[in-house]
C-alpha cells in the first residue's frame, strides 16, 4: 500500500478516546489499538501516571483532564473503564452526543439504569458494547454452539461458579452506593450472562437467593455488601440454574470459575486450571466419556473490546439485541430483592 492510501485508511478511521486507563481499561485498550480498525484519539485518566502510561501505546493520541474534553475530540466511539457508579451516566452522555460506546461490566448499578443506556442507544442509534467478556473465550462458544445444534439433547440444569480469593482492591468496591452491590454485580454478573446467552435469553420465572458478608447472612436490600452469594434461577424453557460467586474465599487457590450444562443427551464443562483467571478447559461429556473441545493458549480477554472496534469500523450502529444487558441487570435486581 502507497503511503497516500495508507494516510487515507488512517483518516477513514473511526476516532475513539479511552475514559479510565487502569490494569482493565489499559488491556482493552490494547487489544483495540491491536485491530488496526480505529484511530485512538485521545484518553483520560483522573490519575496523570497511568494516563501517560497509556499514551506510550498510541503517542499521537491527546491525553485530557475530562470527559467533556474527551468527547470534544471530535469522537466517533468512546471505551469506558471507570468506577461502575459512573458507567450509566457517562455512557449516556456519550451516546447522547452521537458517540458509540463500549462500556465496562455492570453497564449499570440497577436494572433502570442499564435500560436507560439502552433505550439511549436505541434512540441515538449507536453502537453499544459491554465488556462480557467470558463470552469470548474459546470454551464457552463452543459449548454454546453445541447447545444450540441440539448436541446436548435438552438442557435442564446447570451450575455455574465463580469465587475470587483475593477480591478487589479499590474501596469503592465495598460502598453498595458506588458499586451497585458486592461480588454479585462483580462477579455473578458474568454468570447470569454466561447463563441466559448459552441458552437463548428466555425469560426467568423465578430467583431465589442468599446473600453473605463474612460468613453472616445479610438483607438482600440493604445497605452492606455481600462477599459471598448463592442463588437459584428458574427459566420459562425449564432450565433450573445455580448460581454461586465470592470475594475472599478460603478457595485454595486464586480463582474457581466453573460453568456446568448438563442435557438428556450429554453435558459440557468450562472451567479455569490450576486456580487461573486466564487459562480455560472446555469439554463435552457423553455419560462417562469425555471430549477435549478447548484448551489454552486462548487471548480472550481484550476480544469483546476489539469485536466492538471492529464493527464501529464497519459502520455498525444500535443491535436490538442489545436487550440483553437489561435481562442480565434485571436479573441482578432480583438477586439483590430489589
Amino acid at each position: 500500500m502507497s503511503e497516500a492510501m495508507q494516510l487515507a485508511a488512517a483518516v477513514s478511521r473511526p476516532r475513539v478516546g479511552f475514559l479510565g486507563v487502569g490494569r482493565i481499561g489499559l488491556h482493552r485498550m490494547r487489544a483495540i489499538v491491536e485491530t488496526g480498525a480505529v484511530e485512538t484519539a485521545a484518553i483520560f485518566d483522573p490519575s496523570p501516571e497511568m494516563a501517560a502510561a497509556a499514551s506510550k501505546l498510541t503517542p499521537q493520541a491527546a491525553v485530557v483532564n475530562s470527559l467533556e474534553a474527551l468527547l470534544d475530540q471530535q469522537l466517533d466511539g468512546l471505551v469506558i473503564a471507570s468506577p461502575s457508579a459512573l458507567h450509566a451516566a457517562q455512557s449516556i452522555v456519550a451516546l447522547e452526543r452521537g458517540v458509540a460506546v463500549f462500556c465496562q461490566k455492570p453497564l449499570g448499578r440497577t436494572r433502570d439504569e442499564a435500560a436507560a443506556v439502552v433505550d439511549t442507544a436505541r434512540h441515538a442509534d449507536r453502537l453499544l458494547g459491554v465488556d462480557l467478556s467470558y463470552r469470548y473465550t474459546d470454551g464457552m462458544r463452543q459449548i454454546r454452539d453445541l447447545i444450540v445444534l441440539g448436541e446436548l439433547g435438552t438442557v435442564f440444569a446447570v451450575d455455574l461458579t465463580f469465587h475470587n480469593a483475593y477480591g478487589p482492591s479499590k474501596p469503592w468496591f465495598y460502598d453498595k452506593a458506588l458499586s451497585g452491590g458486592g461480588c454479585v454485580i462483580d462477579l455473578g454478573v458474568h454468570l447470569v450472562d454466561l447463563l441466559l446467552w448459552v441458552v437463548g435469553f428466555p425469560e426467568v420465572a423465578r430467583v431465589e437467593s442468599r446473600l453473605f458478608s463474612k460468613g453472616a447472612r445479610i438483607r438482600r436490600d440493604g445497605d452492606e455488601v455481600e462477599d459471598y452469594a448463592v442463588a437459584t434461577l428458574e427459566l420459562t424453557n425449564g432450565v433450573i440454574a445455580r448460581i454461586a460467586c465470592s470475594w475472599h474465599l478460603q478457595a485454595g487457590c486464586d480463582a474457581v470459575i466453573t460453568a456446568d450444562f448438563y442435557g438428556t443427551e450429554g453435558g459440557a464443562s468450562f472451567r479455569n486450571i490450576d486456580g487461573s483467571y486466564l487459562d480455560f478447559t472446555a469439554e463435552r461429556y457423553r455419560g462417562t466419556e469425555r471430549q477435549v473441545l478447548a484448551l489454552p493458549p486462548d487471548a480472550w480477554g481484550g476480544r469483546a473490546a476489539a469485536t466492538w472496534a471492529e464493527r464501529l469500523a464497519a459502520g455498525q450502529r444500535f443491535d436490538p439485541e442489545n436487550e440483553c444487558f437489561v435481562a442480565v441487570a434485571d436479573v441482578l435486581d432480583r438477586i439483590y430483592g430489589r
